[in-house]
């Protein structure tokens, strides 16, 4: 911590209260307490993280006017993830968790290697990390990591597909973008023995142990990894819960981890993996023989009353979008609709105003 002053920032509801200095985020503080507040992209894009001030001098870094408009800002709405306070304060928390509260692992730096760069599909890759600095790292099952970009002082963030379970290495599913600053060294640059600096864990997309509710998982793309996270800990935990996990991809080439669905399937006794292609070829009309369209219109097709469920979506956002309604439609509570949107990083002024 640098010799900038501190301040105390009160939490209302759940009633807590936690240093903040003024060189870091009332986000980054509550994330070093180990309090885990509702948080997206950390880059004030997403509006995730979007609070009440009741008082205090908050002052942000630059943002988007998506998440905070400027009408908001005076009505005193804050973005924590980019929020710095400058005296004691007190924070109207809109949404959160009380099972996730406390459940916050505390942040670290982490220094690693490439062990494995394995080409899934064509824009598919499952990266494996193994951890040199601290040997092992604690996070929970459906977290992500900031991973550095080399060289710079970009970050990207990813979720981990693997569990604490082996908590020796990391594992990530990553979209390959077209000019993605990490994504696109996948290929060509990044190789076994390079080292990669990581930070986290970070979010709330976690299994809420406490219920026993059914569950919906809906996914796309790399949305398999936190997906897939969260299934293989309910083997290792033993959380016997029906689970039914939809599955969108364009074609059956672009369908992964298909015989670890498998797997999980005998492991899990109530757990049903249902894919669908929306983009099927030719070659696919002639050999496939499950569900065929949107993910969401499946999930709309096959399910009627979800009063009674929970629901994770992870994905591409026009995915998520077009599934909370529908959900809400089948009886799913909204307070019971988890979901980690797989947004495009962008570039921050760092500048206060």
């Amino acid at each position: 911590m640098s010799d900038a002053k501190t301040h105390s920032v009160y939490l209302d509801p759940p009633g807590m209260e936690i240093e903040v200095s003024e060189d870091e985020t009332v986000l980054e503080a509550a994330f070093r307490h180990g309090v885990m507040l509702f948080h997206g992209c950390k880059e004030g894009q997403c509006a995730a993280c979007k609070n009440f001030l009741i008082e205090g001098d908050v002052q942000h870094r630059n943002y988007s006017t998506f998440a905070l408009a400027d009408y908001e800002k005076e009505e005193g709405f804050v973005l924590l993830c980019r929020a710095h306070v400058f005296s004691d304060a007190e924070v109207e928390v809109l949404h959160w968790d009380e099972d996730m509260l406390e459940s916050g692992v505390p942040i670290q730096d982490v220094t690693t290697e490439v062990a494995e760069i394995e080409e899934l599909t064509h824009d598919l890759r499952k990266l494996t990390l193994t951890l040199v600095d601290p040997p092992e790292v604690a996070f929970n099952p459906g977290q992500y990591m900031d991973l550095g970009v080399p060289g710079t002082e970009w970050s990207r963030a990813y979720s981990m597909a693997n569990t604490p379970a082996t908590d020796d290495r990391l594992e990530f599913i990553i979209k390959v973008l077209p000019g993605g600053k990490f994504s696109g060294l996948l290929d060509d640059e990044l190789s076994p023995g390079d080292t990669i600096e990581a930070k986290g864990p970070y979010g709330t997309f976690t299994l809420r142990k406490k219920s026993d509710s059914d569950i919906i998982f809906i996914g796309g793309g790399a949305g398999m990894a936190p997906l897939f996270s969260l299934l293989t800990s309910m083997v290792e935990e033993d959380i016997d819960r029906r689970v039914t996990f939809y599955y969108g991809a364009r074609t059956a080439a672009d369908l992964i981890l298909l015989d670890e669905m498998a797997e999980l399937e005998d492991k899990l006794p109530n757990f049903e993996f249902v894919p669908a292609l929306s983009e099927p070829t030719d070659e696919d009309e002639q050999s496939w023989d499950g569900e065929v369209g949107l993910i969401t219109d499946v999930v709309e097709r096959r399910e009627d009353d979800l009063s009674e469920h929970a629901a994770y979506l992870c994905g591409p956002p026009p995915m998520i979008d077009a599934a909370m309604p529908i959900l809400e439609g089948m009886g799913v509570d909204e307070g019971k609709i988890y979901y980690d949107k797989f947004t495009v990083s962008a570039s921050v002024d760092e500048d206060l105003d």
